[in-house]
């Protein structure tokens, strides 16, 4: 019998918390930067905060397979029949952490069937969680303050637009043009880790043009904070990103508001189009 993702949202708060903990032990000390096989950056705290999450994962529900990160090597083949699975980002932003500017998460979600039904965004450095179930709406604690978060409506006069402070790229900036063609005026923030699709659900912001590489475990957890707060997670072609793929590689894709209004509108063509 499968229980609610609501029944889950409590414990799993606890275990981000935790996380953050570990990570934030490592942050107050000198540490060592080492590379995956793809370049990125890996520190001791990515590998401590993997091994604290899916330990208590494993124990919350063994039941329930892990995908993380730092696992990633599971194949689709082991995973293709995984109609729920825990997907974990251990310390998103890791290019933040090394930076020292607090801008990195822990990501814990749990999909079903290829849909993000719990979330939970921890901000360790901040001491912010943004957290959701399904058919619950999604919350903001700070300041052991929890108060419930929607997106804005959308105003033309002044739009809020988040780009990823280290990733951004050309395609991003033909979109802010696009934009800035058809509104009022266009704020651009930059910010590090899934923050970014949490400004747009807390109402911060408006759009989120993600238009580069990331995986699956870098918006799973927002992503349900996303639509518990009334907004969308789309690919380029509007439709909603789908989770526990044989490429664990995400679409291009926007982070909407409000999305009565026609984000697709300004994406880039041709030369800076994906390809």
């Amino acid at each position: 019998m499968n229980e609610s993702p609501e029944s889950y949202l409590e414990p799993v708060r606890e275990i981000a918390a935790d996380a953050g903990e570990a990570i934030m032990a490592v942050y107050a000390d000198s540490f060592e930067v080492t590379e995956k096989s793809d370049g990125s950056p890996l520190t001791l705290a990515d590998s401590r905060a993997h091994t604290l999450i899916t330990t208590r994962l494993r124990e919350l529900t063994p039941h329930i397979p892990v995908l993380s990160e730092e696992s990633s090597e599971t194949v689709f083949t082991a995973r293709r029949d995984w109609q729920r699975l825990w997907l974990v980002d251990p310390l998103d932003g890791t290019k933040e952490f090394v930076r020292r500017n607090g801008e990195f998460t822990v990501n814990i979600a749990l999909i079903e069937n290829g849909t993000p039904v719990l979330g939970v965004v921890h901000t360790p450095a901040r001491g912010v969680t943004h957290f959701a179930a399904r058919g619950t709406g999604a919350r903001r604690e700070r300041d052991s303050t929890v108060e419930t978060i929607r997106v804005r409506p959308f105003d033309r006069s002044r739009v809020c637009m988040v780009a990823s402070r280290s990733h951004a790229g050309e395609a991003v900036e033909a979109y802010r043009r696009e934009l800035a063609l058809d509104v009022d005026r266009v704020e651009t923030a930059s910010m590090g880790s899934a923050l970014k699709i949490c400004l747009v659900a807390e109402g911060s912001a408006d759009i989120y043009p993600r238009l580069g590489p990331t995986s699956e475990w870098d918006t799973g957890a927002s992503h349900c904070v996303l639509n518990e707060a009334g907004g969308r997670l789309t690919d380029t072609s509007g439709n909603d990103l789908v989770y526990n793929k044989v490429s664990v590689l995400n679409p291009w894709f926007l982070a909407i508001g409000d999305s009565s209004h026609d984000w697709l509108r300004y994406l880039p063509s041709g030369d800076d189009a994906e390809a």
